[in-house]
């Protein structure tokens, strides 16, 4: 009796025990069906993730692009603004050195006399001589003759000489020359400043006065 009671016994455990293992495999088989959900939810998220993460590398793409191609603008318009600038003082520098060349040239001019100075003055003495032909006291024959000769001489001479000295002082004036032109241009000065010294004592008889009659 002891050993039926026995196997009874077993038989009613392991009934016992047969529910509960079926119960935990459809436990398990529902946990395994509720798996892939979470997979799935998961997989979109990492595909949301790598989405956005494409989206802010393009945008990123976008600004590099967008920066480089303004940094090439900028480039592009400061070498054009490069170019305008050292094109014009390039041009004005041509103008200036020619400027100061001419200056250093008419100071030379007035020191030394002009064809034109030398036209004047035989056109003083032609005249000079028409009119003292005769009558003329030997005075009048040098003042008309010879004296209005001399003064047109340096009053074409101081000219130039003015001249030169204008066109020197508007070459000083302007900056940053190179050194040649500025050189170019106080010799003119000087040169045209005693130039025009020189033709003023002459006018004005400062330096030879007419001679007399009687000497």
């Amino acid at each position: 009796m002891r050993r039926m009671d026995t196997k009874t016994t077993e038989k009613t455990e392991e009934a016992a025990v047969r529910p509960d293992s079926g119960s935990t495999g459809a436990a398990a088989v529902a946990d395994g069906a509720d798996l892939p959900d979470e997979l799935r939810e998961d997989d979109r998220d990492a595909d949301r993730e790598d989405d956005r993460d494409a989206d802010r590398e393009d945008d990123r793409d976008a600004d590099r692009e967008d920066e480089g191609d303004a940094d090439f603008a900028s480039d592009e318009e400061a070498g054009d603004g490069a170019a305008g600038v050292t094109a014009g003082p390039e041009g004005t520098g041509v103008g200036v050195a020619a400027a100061a060349v001419v200056s250093a040239a008419l100071s030379v001019v007035a020191l030394t006399g002009t064809w034109t100075g030398r036209v004047v003055a035989e056109r003083e003495t032609l005249v000079g001589q028409i009119k003292t032909s005769g009558t003329g006291t030997p005075a009048q024959q040098i003042s008309e003759i010879y004296g209005d000769a001399w003064h047109s001489t340096a009053l074409v001479n101081g000219v130039f000489a003015l001249l030169a000295v204008i066109v020197a002082v508007l070459v000083l004036t302007l900056p940053r020359r190179p050194l040649w032109v500025r050189a170019t241009a106080v010799a003119g000065a000087v040169l045209g400043g005693l130039g025009l010294l020189l033709s003023a004592g002459t006018y004005f008889d400062l330096f030879l006065s007419l001679p007399t009659a009687g000497s």
